[in-house]
């Protein structure tokens, strides 16, 4: 059966200020409805440059980390050029025509390659959104039959990102790590050490005629250990935090770092894994490029052995990452 593109039916000039109904969200989850509106806090935005101030800087992350989930990094290291290749050559692939783009759509039994909807939705709601998705880390794990061919210079932006980006994840890692009171190579050994594996999805939110009825991507939090984001300049990534869904500030040449379920698990529930969503937008397209760093299939994760006693039980059980996975993706209880 052919999936319809949203960025297709967005094109299509009948819409005017209305909405198929498929997107329209129930109340509880409308944007329009729901974000707050009074003055927000600001995510926190965290110098990643102070490296004699190390103290600091764990501090920094590690309150961020248990009190938000999420916080933005600057001066990380990743060259500007560098990033805006990155967004170039995605803008490119999905300004392509359709025939152009549908050569690279997902496989049954693969969840990589061009799409519209991931996953089923209890009320048969569909979001505001086509992706890309391609692993793009390990070597082992890479699949260039997947990656665009056009434009020409995709593989070697993706590839130089990815170079960069395992840096920042690791100085990340070790930083959380010790943020825990543990050695700093113990949280990226937990999530598989050098083989953690880098998944790239590039989301291509399209002009909206009713933002307020919609979202680019229902409330979710993230079945990686850390998930890295670059986003376009249009805001929309949206955070839920005490009990209010606030608007995330859009910071210049900042990446967006979630914690994600793995590790929360990991520290038991010390560092949290953020909810968050996505709004769109009726004047503009919005874009963006997380990068899910996850375990491989076979790692066992659990609450670290270090964190838990008899004042602080284990709160997760400890499984395999494909099972997690499985039960996440199915939503089935863990």
């Amino acid at each position: 059966m052919e999936v319809e593109r949203v960025q297709a039916i967005a094109s299509l000039s009948i819409l005017k200020d209305t909405l198929p109904p498929e997107f329209i969200r129930s109340e509880y989850e409308q944007p329009g409805i729901t974000t707050f509106t009074g003055p927000v806090p600001d995510i926190p935005v965290i110098d990643l440059s102070k490296r004699e101030l190390r103290e600091e800087l764990m501090q920094e992350i590690r309150n961020a980390s248990e009190e938000w989930g999420i916080f933005q990094v600057v001066n990380h290291g990743i060259p500007e050029k560098v990033i805006k290749e990155l967004q170039s050559v995605g803008k490119e692939f999905f300004e392509l025509p359709l025939d152009e783009k549908e050569k690279y759509a997902v496989k049954p039994g693969s969840f990589e390659g061009y799409g519209t909807k991931l996953q089923k939705e209890p009320e048969g709601k569909k979001a505001w959104v086509d992706y890309l998705f391609h692993n793009v880390w390990p070597p082992s794990r890479v699949n260039h039959d997947i990656w665009p061919q056009n434009p020409p210079s995709y593989r070697e932006a993706n590839e130089e990102y990815a170079k960069h980006l395992i840096r920042v994840v690791d100085d990340l890692l070790e930083i959380l790590s010790e943020g825990l009171g543990l050695e700093k190579q113990v949280l990226k050994e937990s999530v598989g050490g050098d083989g953690l594996e880098y998944l790239l999805k590039i989301n291509y939110y399209p002009k909206c005629p009713r933002p307020d009825l919609a979202l680019g991507v229902v409330a979710h939090t993230d079945m990686s250990a850390i998930t890295i984001l670059v986003p376009n300049e249009v805001p929309g990534l949206q955070v839920f935090k005490d009990d209010h869904w606030f608007d995330a500030k859009y910071v210049p040449n900042a990446l967006v770092v979630h914690i994600g379920d793995q590790i929360e698990i990991l520290s038991n529930g010390k560092y949290k894994s953020v909810l968050h969503r996505t709004t769109v937008n009726k004047d503009k397209v919005r874009m963006s490029w997380p990068v899910f760093c996850s375990p491989p299939e076979e790692t066992v994760v659990g609450p670290l052995k270090q964190l838990v006693n008899d004042d602080n039980p284990p709160k997760f059980k400890t499984k395999k990452y494909k099972d997690y996975q499985y039960c996440k993706l199915n939503k089935l209880p863990q």
